[in-house]
């Protein structure tokens, strides 16, 4: 179904919008052709809980894109508070002197001190317009109880619970 925009939709404008949405600060990683390659994400998220998946979206211009079209499996890192600096230089503005070795989870390279690590089987891909919509079964996950890194308007932010308990929300998944 191709739906015609009302008006145009000034990117920047577009941009500044999506990013009041906080996020988490993602790693996507994957080898492909013997190369493994790793790229920030904030566009992440789970996709099902019967079978267990998870979504990635990456823009087909990113260099990530063909990693991920020709790799079998991929992982997601979640960043912690405090892995500014790994953020930053997967986004694609290198930190001079950074150097990291990736761990292995389950056959898969992911990045060392995330505060959540999932391994994936690619299942399947769909055409987003100038993204690609990446699905995977997800194959292991570990997590500690360390805070998130996010990311909101642009910055990144740490994750500051609230004075008063809340109630608990409905389970939706």
């Amino acid at each position: 179904m191709n739906v015609e925009p009302r008006h145009e939709i000034d990117p920047d404008h577009f941009r500044r919008v999506m990013g009041r949405f906080a996020t988490g600060v993602t790693v996507v990683t994957a080898t492909a052709d013997g190369k493994t390659r790793a790229m920030t994400a904030n566009a992440f998220m789970s996709g099902s809980l019967d079978p267990p998946q998870c979504v990635v979206s990456v823009a087909k211009r990113a260099h990530m894109h063909g990693y991920l079209t020709a790799a079998r499996r991929f992982s997601v890192s979640i960043l912690a508070a405090g892995q500014e600096e790994i953020a930053t230089h997967f986004a694609g503005r290198p930190v001079p002197g950074f150097e990291l070795a990736f761990v292995d989870v389950d056959g898969t390279p992911a990045m060392p001190g995330a505060c959540a690590v999932i391994t994936a089987i690619k299942t399947a891909d769909h055409d987003c317009g100038d993204h690609t919509i990446f699905i995977g079964h997800i194959a292991t996950m570990q997590a500690d109880e360390r805070p998130p890194l996010l990311y909101h308007a642009g910055r990144f932010a740490a994750l500051v619970p609230l004075a008063e308990a809340t109630p608990a929300l409905p389970e939706f998944w």
